[in-house]
């Protein structure tokens, strides 16, 4: 199933093309509004998700690298040992795999990562969530591979019903 991989080098592409052309182009913090909703806005995040720990001094930098290197190894080596029936779980380590890369080349090279979309959601009164965390597409394709993992587990497992029904037979 290595052949999945080219989806992980897409997104790392284009997380890391993104990414610099809004470093490039954009100062920092400085709002374009694409849609009513939706602004570009370069922001720079030492932390992890929500900011988590972005304030800690810099040790996190080397802990969330470290960590991961450690989680892609663990999703390369799942994804390798698929059937090729498996192509949705495939996508989905591909998707959090290029992912955690993209990001991971920021921390490293840069010591934090490039965020850059913003969203407001308006339907969320609390003032803590409007507008959402800026966010970057490595961010995406994890949230989106996360969610083809879950949707993947729970289609996978069996019901109940089924198990019974499977176990009274035998």
């Amino acid at each position: 199933m290595k052949h999945w991989l080219w989806l992980s080098v897409a997104v790392i592409l284009l997380d890391q093309t993104t990414k610099w052309l809004i470093m490039f182009n954009l100062s920092p913090y400085q709002v374009i509004e694409l849609a009513p909703n939706l602004n570009l806005t370069l922001m720079f995040n030492e932390g992890a998700a929500f900011s988590f720990l972005s304030d800690a001094g810099g040790w996190q930098r080397w802990l969330f690298a470290g960590f991961a290197l450690l989680v892609t190894g663990v999703l390369v080596t799942w994804l390798l040992r698929l059937q090729r029936s498996e192509r949705l779980m495939a996508a989905a380590l591909a998707l959090v795999v290029g992912g955690a890369i993209g990001n991971l080349i920021d921390r490293v090279l840069l010591g934090h990562v490039i965020d850059f979309a913003q969203v407001y959601l308006p339907f969320i009164p609390l003032a803590m969530f409007n507008p959402w965390p800026a966010f970057n597409v490595a961010d995406s394709a994890i949230t989106i591979g996360v969610g083809l993992l879950l949707i993947e587990t729970f289609r996978a497992q069996p019901t109940a019903e089924g198990s019974s029904a499977s176990r009274s037979k035998s």
